[in-house]
């Protein structure tokens, strides 16, 4: 474990009979941080915002196709193993592994920098080349093994078809973190848009009558997905021309790239915990399908339709996430990387990451919270000859997402503290917590899956992302010295937590008097209305309790010098 930094010996501590480790004091100190983090979010939140719109349509347009059924619930497992590695390693511990290395040698050699970009990106190319080639001699094996059951080998020919996917997946990811290392945030957010359009342009065949057939349909898709995945890869090398210069020699790089290879597997659960217990949820919902309706000599609460349910709920909550907590996370590690010989500024880089974070999660879980149903109503009711979530499907689906939803605030807290341990090179500590973290989860999977049914999963994953959160900044403090709470800190979330408050009430008490009638664009204007309500009341909150965080989100900069008490 690396040891808790101290601060320099020209910092000025406010109070000079306290302790000095990293958070005591509030010396000013320049804007660039408050600039770099609110630039970065801004580009980052508004191209990820397009891309989920766009992600949220393909999601619509398929559930119109396929509605709450097998063949969804198989369509969401094997889009979702690619999409795993992709978090696990391409946007997680490749990167927290990576990008601290790559930043500091693209600041002081970037001739190094080419090489060690150049060795990891062949190694990601050879290491997903070879665990694709292993995934598809397995599938192959189990749909000789169970070709007697349809269901389980219509899911398997979708993996299978699917899983090339990952190489291309996972190495976009790896270049998008290196356009961020050079300040290029908006290439790498805009990728999955591709991915998206590909997917919806197959499935407006379906709506024009062009293809009707549902197992055809979803082979399409499946094959439009393969093909953006490769369209991303070509997008991303072209964003990072004249940034990188690709060799062959790699003789500069042993240290930076045994230190990649040193915190991979660490890095790889601690910043994998939620896509980890995502992906035992999947493993869960699915068991009806590749299994057998009993688990553990009982019979399972689950059905053929719980994955789907799941599945497609998951990216309701994970729209607010993506667009604003990913986002500050993506924003604040590079910034955390540079400073991380810098005590001070690393404290202000992370206490604002926090303040951040705070003040877009709260009230996305509050307010996610309180239109749980009308939402799922919204999203994923049918027309009347288009599919969609059966009643019974809807209703489930709004359990799902009460479970969810609350924990909002600290998935993206969890990504912020993770990405502090790493920018100091500590990734055991986060590993270790990580892997306490999976095996609570799935206790409370087994334990709650038979009175919840699939709802029992969204709860186990809330409560256990609250749990890590809150670990992680006890470890923060005890293990690296960083004081993340201090006073100032502590009375700015105590405004954000009053501005939450008083949206939720506002958005509580208008709702009532929305009628729950008509089309599924009269529910539409529903949820835009409560949405416009909320944001309104927030705004208007947050600006009277005085809570600078959403000038931060706005200010552009203008040299001035301001304090991390503000």
């Amino acid at each position: 474990m690396t040891p808790p930094m101290r601060p320099t010996p020209d910092a000025t501590p406010r109070d000079p009979s306290t302790a000095p480790t990293i958070g005591q004091g509030s010396p000013a100190v320049p804007t660039h941080a408050s600039r770099s983090i609110a630039a970065a979010v801004r580009t980052v939140s508004g191209l990820t915002l397009v891309s989920r719109f766009a992600g949220l349509a393909r999601d619509v347009v398929i559930v119109r196709i396929f509605g709450d059924t097998a063949l969804a619930s198989s369509f969401r497992a094997a889009y979702a193993i690619p999409n795993l590695f992709r978090r696990l390693f391409g946007e997680g511990a490749l990167s927290a592994a990576f990008l601290p290395e790559y930043t500091l040698l693209s600041r002081d050699d970037p001739k190094r920098a080419d090489q060690l970009s150049s060795l990891i990106v062949r190694l990601v190319l050879l290491a997903t080349g070879a665990l694709t080639f292993l995934g598809e001699i397995a599938f192959l094996v189990g749909l000789w093994l169970r070709r007697d059951n349809a269901e389980l080998a219509m899911s398997l020919r979708l993996m299978m078809l699917m899983l090339p996917m990952m190489p291309a997946v996972c190495l976009t990811a790896v270049l998008g973190g290196m356009l961020q290392v050079h300040g290029r945030f908006a290439p790498p957010a805009a990728a999955p848009i591709i991915l998206n359009l590909f997917q919806i342009a197959v499935g407006v065949l379906f709506f024009t009558g062009t293809l009707t057939d549902q197992p055809t349909l979803a082979y399409a898709i499946a094959a439009a997905a393969l093909l953006a995945s490769a369209a991303q890869v070509a997008w991303s090398l072209f964003a990072l021309r004249g940034k990188v210069r690709w060799v062959g020699l790699f003789d500069l790089v042993k240290e930076p790239a045994r230190n990649v290879k040193d915190r991979f597997i660490p890095a790889s659960l601690g910043l994998g915990t939620l896509q980890l217990n995502t992906f035992l949820d999947m493993l869960i919902a699915m068991w009806p399908i590749w299994i057998g309706p009993t688990m553990l000599g009982r019979s399972v609460t689950l059905d053929q339709n719980s994955n789907a349910i799941l599945s497609f709920t998951q990216t309701v909550y994970q729209f607010p996430l993506g667009v604003f907590g990913i986002a500050v996370a993506t924003a604040v590690f590079p910034l955390l990387a540079r400073t991380a010989d810098k005590p001070d500024e690393f404290l202000d880089v992370l206490r604002r990451g926090v303040r951040l974070s705070l003040f877009i999660g709260l009230p996305a879980s509050v307010g996610l919270w309180l239109v749980r149903d009308d939402i799922v109503s919204t999203l994923f009711t049918g027309s009347r000859d288009r599919g969609g979530f059966s009643a019974e499907g809807l209703a489930r689906a709004g359990v799902v997402l009460s479970g969810f939803a609350p924990a909002i605030w600290a998935y993206s807290l969890n990504h912020v503290f993770t990405r502090a341990f790493y920018a100091r090179g500590d990734t055991k500590t986060p590993m270790t917590l990580a892997a306490c973290i999976v095996v609570l989860n799935l206790v409370l999977n087994l334990v709650l899956i038979w009175p919840l049914r699939e709802a029992g999963l969204a709860y186990s994953t809330a409560t256990t992302a609250i749990v890590q959160c809150l670990v992680l900044g006890f470890l923060l403090r005890f293990r690296q010295g960083v004081r993340t709470l201090d006073r100032h800190t502590i009375l700015a979330i105590t405004r954000i937590v009053l501005a939450a408050a008083i949206m939720g009430a506002a958005v509580y008490f208008v709702s009532p008097f929305l009628p729950r009638t008509g089309t599924g664009m009269h529910r539409a204007w529903v949820i835009l209305s409560l949405c416009v309500v909320g944001g309104i009341t927030y705004a208007l909150a947050a600006i009277l309790l005085r809570a600078p965080e959403w000038r931060w989100l706005l200010h552009k900069g203008t040299g001035e010098r301001v304090t991390i008490n503000e």
